[in-house]
């Protein structure tokens, strides 16, 4: 048995919502459950009265159905700040940890007080940070990825520089490309960055090469500052990978000077499910943008990944809504994205978007500059037809 002890907090606390997915009885057990793994991680029969069951132990704010069946409820459950130890990763220890594990239970959203946001820095740019870079006023951004796994750094090169030289404004990494033995990655990004720096000086305007850093704890930083150091204009990372606080690492670095793009690489398995895992929205919205990502690259509805327009209108809102002083990130959704679907995406997003096109500019032929001019032809069609600050909010769709 634990003593009661008295335990000085502020009082404040932080929301989450989950998604209980038993018959009501089941469905209210979970959330009294939820409420201590994420705690106290004791049986409630061992939790004295005072102030650990007051103060630290999660608490029901509400349960109710939302479902005509009553099979799948919806509970906010709060948790004091202090218990986050205003660290990202104790924070996401205490959002969804263990009960990530159970069946049944899906983490729907979240809301952080002032009080807990303070901690975080969020993203360094954001949406008009980026803009800026890149001297773009208003309107769709064109992005691509530099392919295939298995080129070396001169072929790679060749891509990036006509992707420039064809106006793609944001050229990246395809996540696949690393430290290999056919494509080392200081050659790479140094071959990658003097390309399309080149295609700027003769074009005159501002593109970025944005490498993929991801890859040993030991060697990240390394990488990230070295991609910096030879003119790289963002770097890439795959918290699935190399863990959520690399990003919060890189946003919060002063002598990180670009845009952090994150991609979804290997969390794919917490969306999938209605049941359990984690909503697109916060595991691709609020947890990147929490984390410092500028950009967030993920799979939009209708590619060869089987994400939802719901899911994807959800993530388009999560990246702007109000979130203390945390700026806004920008949506790159990708995929499988083809030239066909440009009207239907900058419907869907409006003008802050990132428009990912990669797979579907090599399919148009072997001229890559005549490809990248097409594509971004129709973006200026598609921008001239509606007026300034058309957004529809994604809700035609």
């Amino acid at each position: 048995m634990f003593p009661s002890i008295p335990i000085l907090l502020s009082g404040e606390r932080f929301y989450a919502k989950y998604r209980i997915t038993a018959h009501e009885a089941e469905a209210f057990a979970a959330a009294k459950e939820i409420c201590l793994e994420q705690t106290v991680e004791l049986p409630d029969s061992m939790v004295l009265q005072g102030d650990l069951r007051e103060k630290i132990v999660g608490k029901i704010e509400s349960f109710e159905a939302i479902e005509p069946e009553r099979t799948s409820f919806l509970t906010q459950i709060s948790y004091s700040i202090e218990s986050t130890g205003f660290e990202l990763v104790q924070f996401l220890n205490v959002l969804f940890g263990n009960t990530s594990m159970k069946a049944g239970v899906r983490l729907e959203e979240f809301s952080l007080p002032d009080s807990l946001l303070q901690h975080f820095t969020g993203p360094k740019y954001g949406q008009q940070g980026l803009r800026d870079r890149l001297g773009i006023a208003r309107g769709a951004i064109l992005g691509t990825a530099i392919k295939p796994h298995g080129f070396p750094p001169k072929l790679l090169a060749e891509s990036a520089h006509k992707f420039a030289l064809g106006g793609i404004d944001v050229i990246k990494d395809d996540h696949g490309l690393a430290d290999q033995s056919f494509a080392p990655f200081r050659e790479r990004v140094e071959r990658c960055a003097e390309a399309v720096y080149t295609a700027n000086q003769q074009t005159g305007r501002k593109s970025i090469y944005v490498p993929n850093i991801t890859g040993p704890s030991d060697s990240f930083l390394d990488r990230a500052l070295y991609a910096i150091k030879v003119g790289a204009g963002g770097l890439e990372v795959a918290p699935g990978l190399a863990g959520w606080d690399s990003l919060r690492m890189l946003a919060e670095d002063q002598r990180i000077q670009v845009p952090v793009f994150f991609h979804p690489t290997l969390l794919g398995t917490y969306t999938i499910s209605k049941n359990e895992g984690i909503a697109l929205g916060a595991i691709f919205g609020q947890i990147p943008r929490l984390a410092g990502a500028d950009v967030v690259i993920y799979t939009h509805f209708g590619g060869r990944f089987p994400t939802t327009a719901e899911d994807c209108l959800e993530l388009k809102q999560k990246l702007s809504a109000p979130m203390g002083r945390l700026k806004s990130a920008l949506p790159m959704p990708g995929g499988g994205m083809t030239l066909e679907r440009i009207p239907e995406l900058i419907n869907f997003y409006g003008e802050d978007v990132i428009l990912l096109v990669s797979g579907g500019l090599y399919g148009l032929g072997p001229n890559l500059i005549e490809n990248c001019s097409l594509f971004r032809r129709t973006v200026d069609e598609v921008r001239a037809a509606n007026p300034p600050g058309f957004d529809n909010s994604g809700l035609d769709i």
